[in-house]
């Protein structure tokens, strides 16, 4: 391809892309250092912002609440999702059938499908799970209000929700995995434990790393599903750092947009921590492939 017409192509691209991204990078950074107002310039203030958002106690909880979330939520993607993609592969002419019905939790939005999951818990909408909970365990369980009954009820929403996503992509990973591998494995005697462990699962590494990169990112920028899941959470510690970012910036009366755009560039620190170690394994790997 000619240069030229890789910058046709690529160009316009490029351009949303700059747009997009790039512009409001350079203006939450700029705010970041600001003491800013609507409708009236910024006001230098220099670190001011950030010293506000690392001794805030709230913060600290909120930055806890997510990673922890983020933790939990991503391994059981990945454990999860490899199994029922190793299942759903054993399927024959249903599985398309079957990827359709597991699509639907993650094409719904996410406030949309956590509204109808929020429903199952709470008794004015028939609480189907909290009836099922309350005979089991005798007691009646506040799913709302009560701290850990509360980030249950948000960690299975967020498995359910990007668990089809997760399958998806693995199940991509391992059509790709060859027949003759395998059967190798089976004749050299490795049992069907053996040969995901040993044969399967290093054969799509690669994959798992990718859904664990997005899984990450996807749970790290939790938000819209907290609305309906948590109405309280500020008070009971259940604030993931994209609400906590809402709330300070636009919602609780005196808008600071600087310390918002403050915790915004700290959360782009820590979301680059975390994948640190994945983008790293994917480099050595994409120059082993070379």
């Amino acid at each position: 391809m000619r240069k030229r017409e890789f910058a046709l192509l690529v160009g316009p691209s490029m351009l949303v892309m700059f747009g997009l991204l790039v512009v409001p990078l350079y203006r939450t950074i700029q705010w970041s250092f600001q003491e800013v107002q609507y409708g009236a310039p910024g006001v230098f203030v220099g670190l001011q912002n950030y010293t506000a958002a690392l001794t805030d106690p709230r913060f600290g909880r909120a930055v806890l609440f997510t990673v922890v979330l983020t933790l939990f939520v991503t391994a059981a993607l990945v454990v999860l999702g490899y199994v029922i993609a190793t299942l759903v592969n054993q399927i024959g002419k249903l599985r398309p059938v079957v990827l359709g019905i597991l699509l639907v939790a993650y094409v719904l939005p996410a406030v949309v499908g956590a509204a109808a999951f929020s429903w199952l818990f709470d008794t004015n909408f028939g609480g189907v799970a909290n009836l099922v909970f309350t005979r089991l365990t005798g007691t009646e369980i506040l799913w709302f209000t009560d701290v850990w009954p509360n980030r249950v009820m948000i960690i299975l929403f967020t498995i359910w929700h990007l668990l089809p996503f997760s399958m998806l992509i693995i199940l991509a990973g391992l059509q790709g995995v060859p027949d003759e591998i395998i059967e190798a494995a089976k004749i050299d005697g490795a049992t069907s434990l053996k040969s995901h462990l040993y044969v399967i699962v290093p054969t799509i590494r690669g994959v798992l790393f990718f859904v664990t990169l997005i899984s990450i990112m996807d749970v790290l920028r939790t938000f819209d599903q907290l609305i309906p899941l948590a109405p309280q959470a500020v008070e009971i510690g259940n604030e993931s750092i994209m609400l906590y970012i809402y709330n300070i910036a636009f919602r609780e009366g005196s808008e600071r947009l600087g310390l918002g755009s403050a915790v915004s560039v700290l959360t782009i620190l820590l979301i680059l921590l975390m994948l640190t170690p994945f983008i790293r394994d994917t480099f050595k790997e994409a120059r082993a492939a070379r």
